[in-house]
């Protein structure tokens, strides 16, 4: 929870605002019983007499309460009347204070007048505050029917100010409401934007180690359930959780103010919903935190067959992993299942307790209303108070079902943006060479294991790539060509040596400019939705010229240009809608349009019918003259011609050289040439090379 706390504590300024809402709407919402508690023992069983002192009454009901006063007494009653020119006595303008002064003062002299002049025997005993009020109420109403005035108007003008007032104050509880709804919305809304930024971009940061610590299944999953988990509680926090304690310690104070005497029964409801609450939390708590982790396991299983639904197919496995994905997503039922029926408990049990308070209010109410010590409206208004507290626990009961789950997603959510890359920019950037960049790619006795792993994937490789000439990379599978090809856009920080630009360390490079510097075509050929065009000027800068010219030298152009849209045709998410190999073709086009100083070609031709392959690599050769090319291949005729060829096995350098020489010296490129081609076949594909 406090992560929550932590993420809305920059709309500080907001959340003050909806806690002053929230104030303005409690107030309101506490205000209603009271008045309503009025409507019913004023309005209704007193005929709208508010107090025992009168607003006018004869000279002889005057003098007559002045009799049982005492000195000081009388002379405040006195002070508080003027005589009008109908020799009856009007009460002033007076506080609120002296009011009730005044009305505590004439309770027992109203009744003890009342029955002296009925010739009754007046009698202390057994009355109470309550019932003096009441008699002395009804005293007041005779007085006013002496005076001829018309009590239903009177009444009447009571009802509706008191009602006006309960109106008033559900517009503004309304109006409050709407308010807090709006602002929780616009804040929620923008937070779950940006943690969605936040975590886009310090995923975008990371490193291949960072990325595949997490898994892209449970990045997905914490960018978007987890973020809509926390969006969800902040709207609930700020509408209830902070309202819940507003209107439960307010209605504590107003059941404190009704004098009722049953105050202890709130302690028994509330003391009943903390038990209940701390049973259900302590239960489902746990699994809370084990949903989540199911939820990663559950779009992981999803991720692997929809991203592999051909091969499932091919291989006839479909009923196995249906049973997988059954597996995985029965798990996640069951465990939802389980949290479920437990907090399906909650709104039975939270039921139970609020009833059973009810009626014990009305039990032991009744018992006051009959003895005289409690007047309806009161056990009414007290009822009302009574709910409000339980409710507001209720609330904050309702909202405990998420804020776990919540909590377990801000908890995922701050892991990612926590997390420290392992490849950092340096603090100072070393100024660029003055004769401008070149491209010179040096490994100087480089190694790089990966992260847990005891062996290094390479080990002490060292060469040099220079601009112009073309350093080819080639051998077993495993062996650490696409490793040794990583390194170089510092995808992965090499653990022993270093690799060298143009002389300079590339962890002295900023990223941005280092791969600036690049032009990288992976292994598996990415496009992105949107047009031929988009993509191949994914690069930034890139011109129309510089563009097709791209695409002329991939060999794109051909089958671009028979499109009807061209280079506006759409390119559907990830190139479902092109061949293999004019995926490729188009990869290889965008890395030229950049204009890098060095290309990273992993494995790029692969998809390429042999005729493509060679017009392709001699359009390379003959329009890129000042970049370095380094290839990794796995076809001999790639590389036949390369300047530098590099032989790995099990990570390390066998063999470096050109093709002729490898063949006189390298065991291992020679077993790898003859597995491909026959002698005669290299012969002639070294003629075939030499007339390209």
């Amino acid at each position: 929870m406090g992560k929550i706390f932590k993420y809305l504590s920059k709309y500080y300024t907001v959340i003050i605002g909806i806690i002053l809402l929230l104030v303005v709407q409690a107030y309101c919402e506490l205000s209603l019983p009271q008045y309503m508690s009025d409507i019913v023992d004023v309005g209704i069983q007193q005929g709208g007499i508010e107090h025992i002192a009168p607003d006018e009454m004869r000279k002889e009901t005057f003098e007559s309460l002045c009799s049982f006063l005492n000195e000081k007494e009388e002379e405040f009653l006195r002070n508080c009347y003027t005589k009008n020119e109908t020799g009856n006595y009007k009460r002033n303008k007076i506080q609120q204070e002296e009011l009730e002064e005044l009305d505590k003062i004439l309770g027992m002299p109203m009744i003890a007048m009342s029955a002296k002049g009925q010739g009754a025997e007046f009698n202390l005993e057994h009355i109470n505050e309550t019932l003096i009020g009441q008699q002395a109420r009804m005293i007041v109403k005779y007085e006013y029917e002496a005076l001829g005035w018309d009590l239903a108007d009177y009444q009447n003008h009571y009802m509706f100010h008191t009602g006006g007032k309960m109106l008033t104050m559900a517009v503004i509880m309304m109006i409050a409401s709407i308010l807090v709804g709006l602002l929780a919305s616009k804040v929620s809304a923008k937070l779950g934007m940006e943690l969605r930024g936040k975590v886009f971009k310090k995923v975008v940061a990371f490193s291949h180690n960072e990325i595949e610590t997490f898994s892209t299944a449970s990045l997905i999953t914490r960018s978007t359930n987890d973020i809509q988990q926390i969006q969800m509680v902040a709207v609930i926090l700020l509408r209830m959780v902070v309202y819940a304690p507003i209107i439960g310690i307010g209605g504590v104070f107003k059941v404190i103010n009704t004098k009722t005497g049953m105050g202890w029964i709130i302690g028994v409801a509330v003391g009943s919903i903390i038990l209940l609450v701390g049973i259900l939390m302590s239960t489902t708590m746990p699994k809370f935190k084990k949903m989540q982790t199911l939820v990663d396991r559950l779009n992981l299983v999803s991720r692997e067959i929809l991203t592999g639904v051909s091969v499932i197919r091919a291989f006839s496995r479909e009923k196995f992993e249906e049973k997988r994905f059954e597996g995985a997503n029965r798990d996640l039922m069951k465990t939802q299942l389980f949290t479920s029926r437990v907090m399906s408990m909650m709104m039975p049990a939270m039921m139970l307790i609020m009833n059973c308070i009810t009626v014990m209010i009305v039990w032991f109410g009744s018992k006051g209303v009959d003895l005289g010590d409690l007047q309806v409206g009161d056990m009414m208004a007290f009822i009302t108070y009574t709910m409000q507290i339980v409710m507001a626990f209720l609330m904050i009961t309702m909202v405990s079902v998420m804020l776990p789950r919540a909590g377990v997603a801000a908890n995922r959510i701050d892991e990612v943006l926590q997390t420290q890359e392992s490849i950092l920019d340096p603090v100072q950037q070393i100024q660029e060479p003055k004769t401008g960049w070149h491209g010179t790619v040096v490994f100087e006795d480089v190694s790089f294991s990966y992260s847990g792993a005891k062996e290094h994937a390479i080990s002490h490789i060292s060469f040099t790539a220079e601009p112009g000439k073309t350093t080819a990379i080639i051998g077993s599978t495993g062996c650490g060509k696409s490793t040794l090809l990583n390194l170089i856009p510092r995808f992965y920080d090499v653990t022993e040596g270093k690799i060298t630009l143009d002389g300079i360390d590339i962890r002295d490079i900023k990223q941005k400019k280092l791969r600036d510097l690049i032009g990288y075509v992976p292994q598996k050929g990415i496009l992105f939705s949107g047009t031929i065009a988009s993509n191949l000027k994914f690069a930034r800068n890139v011109t129309e010229e510089n563009m097709k010219k791209a695409a002329h030298i991939a060999q794109a152009e051909n089958f671009i240009l028979e499109k009807e849209d061209q280079y506006e045709s759409p390119i559907a998410q990830g190139g479902t809608n092109v061949s293999g190999g004019q995926k490729q073709r188009l990869s290889i086009a965008r890395a030229i349009a950049k204009n890098p100083k060095v290309f990273l070609f992993d494995d790029s031709f692969s998809a390429l019918d042999y005729k493509t392959d060679v017009v392709l690599r001699k359009a390379l050769t003959e329009e890129i003259t000042d970049a370095t090319v380094i290839i990794v291949a796995q076809r001999i005729s790639t590389i036949l011609h390369a300047e530098q060829i590099l032989v790995l096995e099990e990570g390390k350098i066998v063999g470096k050289g050109t093709h002729s020489e490898l063949m006189k010296t390298c065991e291992t490129y020679q077993e790898i040439a003859k597995s491909q081609l026959s002698e005669q076949e290299l012969q002639e594909q070294s003629l075939v090379s030499k007339e390209v």
